[in-house]
């Protein structure tokens, strides 16, 4: 007897396979993305400050470019993947990514620069959202969690080393080799595009990115989210200027280990969500990443500094997974490149408003206290996250008096 029954409770334990061969496609089209965008990110703003007759201000005209067109993007992905197929808009993401770096080692004027970068900001939102849904569709739900997780650091790991090898590969071997592999890695990966799912991953009504915000199930994740991103915003901005002259080891290791606690706290909060649920994950991501940037505001003591960075950095990456599991959570898979969409807009749109706003209140405070009322304004994503949480509890609350009633009629 209990032989018979060990095997089957056995067999209920065992969770669902999480990683498949189109997960592991979905893998590559990742790093590929990833790691092209990332590689020329610091190389192409030095690059049009090359232009003969131009000055620094060209490196903020087209980083914002870059920046501008993939916002514009990602509000415009979903409509775009209701029509083409998840899968269609993340191969032609890629190309636009990837073809249009190839025309920096041809031409250095303004112009085809700053068209270069509006192109391949369109392309690398179209990979974000469009990769995004279609990794959402490619996770068991039970391991959602843990699987948006895994592909965050596959995501990661190529930003932490893109950003310092692009810059290097540009002073020893040149622009147009940076660019040309830059291109080649995004062109590559388009490869790995055909063993996805196509349309089948968007089927049903799609939500509308704009009802989306507007619905608290998504709206509150999504300010949540948006706040901590401002700090990570910041951080990488004026984290450099603000550590006294003279300590740029300091300033490297901050930068350093920041993304790399958010790498790992990411993955840490992606299983225990699947454990426990994500909605409990807010309060205490939105604590620590305040309790951080309330730590680096002493600019002029460097353990505190790098130690800031790092618990920002925790916090930062648990309410990255935290939010995403939860969005991902509350839609049909047609909603899937909506959560996406605006995910990723709360993200850069958060760092941008993050960096411009923090640099006029510095102006007026000094940085010590900008980074105080930083941290001041995560405490007020409190509100929205408790809300959050006493909604998901009512919902569950009432799932299961609603499962109480039918098992009673059909008793």
């Amino acid at each position: 007897m209990a032989s018979s029954v060990d095997p089957q409770r056995r067999a209920a334990e065992v969770r669902p396979r999480l990683v498949t061969r189109p997960l592991l496609l979905r893998f590559v089209t990742v790093v590929g993305s990833s790691a092209s965008f990332y590689l020329l990110l610091p190389v192409v703003p030095s690059y049009a400050q090359n232009v003969p007759g131009r000055g620094s201000d060209t490196a903020g005209l087209v980083t914002g470019a870059l920046m501008l067109a993939t916002v514009v993007g990602e509000l415009m992905a979903p409509w775009l993947a209701a029509r083409c197929g998840h899968r269609l808009l993340l191969g032609a993401g890629l190309l636009l990514l990837g073809a249009p770096a190839l025309a920096l080692t041809v031409s250095q004027g303004m112009g085809c620069i700053v068209a270069v970068c509006l192109v391949r900001g369109l392309g690398f939102a179209f990979t974000l959202v469009a990769g995004g849904a279609l990794t959402a569709s490619l996770i068991p739900p039970e391991r959602r969690g843990e699987g948006l997780a895994l592909v965050g650091v596959m995501a990661g790991v190529p930003s932490l080393v893109g950003l310092p090898l692009g810059a290097w590969l540009a002073l020893h071997a040149g622009y147009g080799s940076v660019c040309s592999t830059a291109a080649l890695i995004a062109l590559v990966s388009i490869a790995a595009v055909p063993g996805l799912p196509g349309r089948e991953a968007a089927q049903g009504p799609p939500l509308g990115i704009f009802a989306g915000a507007r619905s608290g199930a998504l709206g509150r994740p999504t300010a949540v989210f948006a706040v901590t991103a401002v700090g990570a915003g910041i951080v990488v901005t004026f984290l450099p200027l603000a550590v006294p002259p003279g300590r740029s080891g300091v300033v490297a290791a901050a930068l350093f280990v920041q993304p790399a606690a958010a790498t790992g706290f990411r993955w840490f909060a992606g299983r225990r969500a699947d454990r426990r649920g994500a909605a409990g994950l807010l309060v205490p991501g939105l604590v620590v990443s305040a309790v951080g940037i309330l730590a680096v505001a002493l600019t002029d003591v460097p353990v505190a500094v790098v130690v800031g960075a790092a618990v920002f950095g925790a916090g930062f990456g648990i309410t990255q997974s935290a939010t995403i599991t939860l969005m991902y959570s509350r839609v049909p898979a047609a909603g899937y490149g909506t959560v996406s969409a605006l995910w990723n807009v709360a993200y850069d749109a958060g760092m941008g408003i993050g960096a411009v706003g923090f640099g006029t209140v510095a102006g007026m405070t000094g940085y010590p206290w900008a980074f105080v009322l930083t941290a001041l304004l995560m405490v007020t994503a409190l509100v929205p996250a408790r809300w959050d949480r006493t909604a998901a509890c009512g919902q569950r609350a009432m799932a299961g008096e609603e499962q109480a009633v039918t098992e009673k009629e059909q008793r």
